[in-house]
């Protein structure tokens, strides 16, 4: 599943203009290229390089983490976009959450690039599932601030899915996967009594 998103991402690399490649993501400060340093650089930089940036860093993983994909996003489009074919099958898998962690990872980068970009994410309902699944288990450290999340319910409207108990937070699945992680520019696009405890909770 994971191989598959990453040449999806390649492809979508491929149709986009170094405009668009330069434009503002989702993802905190981010441009859309250095989303795609992100996913690239633990395919193609060894462990012990990252070591010196986070020393630079001053042991702040955050930090070094958006050294290096500043990094690693200077390279040529094409480059990148070979990468990730290249590495499509690479086996890394984050600390703690692992697999999942970084199938979810990979969605929700997919999302931060298609969205600002007016693009359609077209995740796969069987992955957004599995990514749901992980981010309303209890186990996505680092991807969910469990206590905006708790005691409410999450329905995905177009999937058949839900989770937890509680006042209802209901919308696609694909704008659950990005309200889970912390995107609250899905805000407008979510109903359910749920929402407003949510909205209530992000504004704290």
């Amino acid at each position: 599943m994971i191989a598959a998103e990453r040449r999806r991402i390649a492809d979508l690399l491929d149709s986009l203009t170094p405009a668009q490649l330069d434009a503002p993501s989702l993802c905190g400060a981010w441009t859309v290229r250095e989303v795609v340093g992100h996913l690239v650089s633990p395919l193609v930089v060894r462990p012990w390089r990252v070591l010196p940036l986070v020393l630079r860093s001053g042991f702040d993983l955050h930090a070094a983490n958006a050294r290096l994909a500043s990094q690693v996003a200077r390279r040529p489009a094409n480059e990148l976009a070979a990468a990730l074919r290249a590495h499509a099958e690479h086996p890394f898998r984050p600390l703690v959450v692992g697999y999942l962690g970084q199938l979810t990872d990979v969605q929700v980068h997919r999302q931060d690039i298609c969205r600002p970009l007016g693009l359609p994410a077209d995740l796969d309902p069987h992955r957004l599932r599995t990514s749901l699944d992980f981010l309303a288990g209890g186990r996505a450290v680092g991807f969910v601030v469990r206590r905006r999340v708790a005691g409410l319910r999450f329905e995905a409207t177009d999937l058949g899915w839900a989770s937890g108990d509680g006042p209802v937070v209901r919308g696609t699945g694909e704008a659950l996967l990005l309200a889970l992680t912390g995107r609250r520019v899905v805000l407008p696009e979510l109903d359910g009594d749920g929402t407003a405890v949510l909205t209530g909770r992000w504004a704290n």
